[in-house]
């Protein structure tokens, strides 16, 4: 009876292995056929089980010399690291030397509603401090070297949004700040608190402070595809995003790091609960994530073309990590195709095929588009057969055509319908809806 028994769960565990395999394999082929389409190029990992045990990279680290990205690729994560700075807080409330009730004031008293503003407040997005990389004069000093003293008089200057603790904004400049207090508290480098703190325990050798891109230590230029061609994109100087986003990393060592702090080898349980305290769907340097039935948490994030993702499902003991350096694709959906391969569930590959649009019609629609209670102008123009838009201030990116009149943006969950006779064009992202009127 025990034989037959462990002869039917053999031949069980067996078809499992092979359909999570042939599901991987489909992952692999749908990650190949994002970069053929000029999609998307980076890494992806992914855990199961809390063990980081498949990973793929497809594209360039750098295209002028066609050096592939492999899994020891470092990419910047962006907002990710806010993830990092919450777990360093964290410790440092540990060490006695911070309390989440902790002031503002303590540290920066020049600045609007100090007395009011707490070391929770800031770690939740919920401070009123205004996010610096919002405003338009940010993209002229972006690129150059700052200080802690040219930062916090840029922060100053700008009013505050809300009272603090009355709502959640999603601001950079609170972790900016949270950056330089630790800094402060322990009298060193923000890149030595996270090289002793978090890569040395947790044996992360790729995972620091970025600073200039060095190819040659096989570290990823971002880029966008335009014109058949990667163009390569300008660096954001990791002088400015301490504590918000100036950390390098690889997906593998990103699931690394997010296991260890489920399971309390970063901080304890009693601190990873606080950070799980989700208001409006963040907590503590982390956000709620849903997917079917399941909740998670994680974040990601976004610097210059590079894009991030990293979440962890404790119910499933299963993550999923990925950077890209080039991405003309909804990274939302690679998200929920990874996550149903580490669920052991199918997913639909894309069509990929693309729909021609006439150039004398795409020519119809090139103008400078307003919008009633839209901040930013949005110009059009046609090039090559492809429909490209603008906003305000920001990087031009490639439409892709749905049908004659209708656009899309997987990248930002944007969609443009255009009429040519009344001069409109119907905007959406999400679940905002505008209508634009050419100029």
């Amino acid at each position: 009876m025990m034989k037959k028994v462990f002869s039917v769960v053999a031949i069980s565990c067996s078809t499992l292995f092979f359909a999570q395999n042939n599901k991987r394999e489909k992952l692999i082929n749908y990650l190949d056929s994002l970069f053929v389409h000029h999609k998307v190029m980076g890494s992806f990992a992914m855990a199961t089980q809390d063990q980081p045990n498949f990973v793929k990279s497809v594209g360039f680290a750098d295209v002028d010399t066609k050096q592939k990205a492999n899994m020891n690729t470092q990419y910047r994560i962006g907002s990710i690291s806010k993830t990092f700075t919450a777990v360093l807080v964290m410790k440092a409330i540990e060490d006695n030397k911070l309390k989440l009730s902790s002031t503002l004031s303590e540290f920066y008293p020049e600045l609007t509603n100090a007395k009011s503003i707490t070391i929770e407040n800031l770690l939740q997005h919920r401070s009123g401090i205004h996010n610096l990389t919002d405003e338009k004069e940010y993209w002229d000093y972006n690129t150059l070297p700052q200080t802690e003293s040219s930062l916090i008089t840029i922060i100053k200057k700008y009013p505050s949004d809300f009272a603090p603790g009355t709502k959640f904004e999603y601001s950079n400049s609170n972790y900016i700040l949270l950056g330089f207090i630790l800094e402060k508290i322990y009298k060193k480098s923000y890149a030595e608190l996270i090289q002793d703190k978090i890569s040395k325990p947790l044996k992360l050798k790729l995972t620091k402070v970025g600073g200039r891109i060095d190819t040659s230590k096989n570290q990823a230029k971002s880029y966008v595809f335009e014109i058949n061609n990667y163009v390569k994109w300008h660096e954001t100087d990791m002088s400015i995003p301490i504590g918000a986003g100036n950390l390098i990393s690889t997906p593998s060592e990103l699931l690394t790091f997010i296991i260890a702090l489920e399971n309390g080898k970063l901080v304890s349980k009693e601190s990873l609960s606080q950070m799980k305290n989700f208001v409006d769907g963040y907590g503590l340097g982390i956000t709620k994530v849903p997917f079917g039935k399941y909740w998670g948490y994680g974040h990601n994030g976004g610097i210059d073309q590079f894009l991030s993702t990293l979440y962890y499902f404790p119910e499933l003991k299963a993550g999923i990590s990925f950077i890209t350096n080039q991405s003309d694709y909804d990274n939302n959906q690679i998200s929920i195709n990874m996550l149903s391969v580490a669920s052991n569930q199918d997913f639909e590959m894309p069509d990929f095929n693309v729909f021609q649009v006439e150039a004398a019609l795409l020519k119809q629609y090139e103008g400078t588009y307003k919008a009633d209670g839209f901040p930013l102008d949005i110009n059009i123009v046609a090039e090559n057969g492809v429909l490209k838009a603008q906003a305000t201030g920001q990087g031009q990116f490639s439409l892709t055509a749905i049908s004659n009149t209708e656009f899309k943006f997987d990248t930002a969950h944007i969609k443009m319908k255009f009429d040519a006779e009344k001069k409109t064009m119907d905007f959406s992202q999400g679940s905002h809806q505008y209508v634009f009127k050419k100029q």
